[in-house]
């Protein structure tokens, strides 16, 4: 099971811890107001009021043995950064946090940050959707409930052919087309080729990805895997 610590919980903090926990994973929830812990205490696996500048107290947590630290503090940058490092310190495979600027970009990703977001362009349920199902390369909302996504074909596809994977009337959605990696005509790497609306009888390889267009929850199902 996938573990998390979400650190601030601000408007975009406190939608990601909810959403992660919702997916089934371990949510550590930190923030220094109480009364924010308290109405997300019953949300998540653990919430805790604490100064997340304090090493100690991080250790106390566990939060060294999550799988990823999301940095969510908004208003008071030099706690970011001091987080960020001492998340880094503690040997966090991968630390994500937020910048309300370019600047501040510049200096989390300077300091260590493994990546930082701005929340103004990427919404909670879409980080939290990379974080739960890193199969999926790409995602695009057409419209609400419905998307359009790329994702690594399934292992239950493989050396299978789309007429008896049936994808439309077994699993809900639409196959758009294949990405292929092939050798370059060149023969020096490889290239990427763009198979739109493959036939019946193409079969499905591991190395391929799908584009997909469909329900939300039908596009869930296949990438649980």
């Amino acid at each position: 099971m996938a573990s998390y610590a979400i650190i601030g919980l601000g408007r975009f903090g406190r939608m990601l811890a909810e959403l992660l926990s919702a997916d089934g994973a371990e949510v550590i929830a930190v923030d220094l107001n109480p009364a924010i812990i308290e109405n997300i205490k019953d949300k998540v696996t653990v919430a805790v009021r604490m100064d997340s500048t304090d090493e100690k107290a991080l250790l106390t947590q566990g939060i060294d043995k999550v799988d990823a630290v999301i940095v969510g503090i908004g208003e008071d940058f030099e706690a970011n950064q001091l987080t960020v490092v001492l998340a880094k310190k503690l040997g966090v495979k991968r630390v994500i946090t937020r910048a309300r600027s370019m600047i501040q970009a510049r200096i989390l990703s300077l300091i260590g940050a493994d990546e930082v977001i701005m929340p103004e362009e990427e919404t909670a349920q879409r980080l939290a959707q990379r974080l739960t199902r890193p199969n999926i390369s790409a995602h695009l909302e057409l419209a609400e409930g419905h998307s359009l996504v790329e994702l690594q074909a399934p292992r239950r596809f493989h050396g299978n052919s789309l007429i008896e994977i049936n994808m439309r009337k077994k699993y809900g959605v639409t196959l758009v087309a294949v990405k292929k990696r092939v050798p370059a005509e060149n023969e020096n790497g490889y290239e990427e080729k763009i198979y739109v609306a493959p036939g019946a009888d193409y079969i499905i390889q591991p190395e391929d990805t799908l584009v997909l267009v469909g329900p939300d929850e039908k596009i869930a199902v296949l990438a649980e895997e």
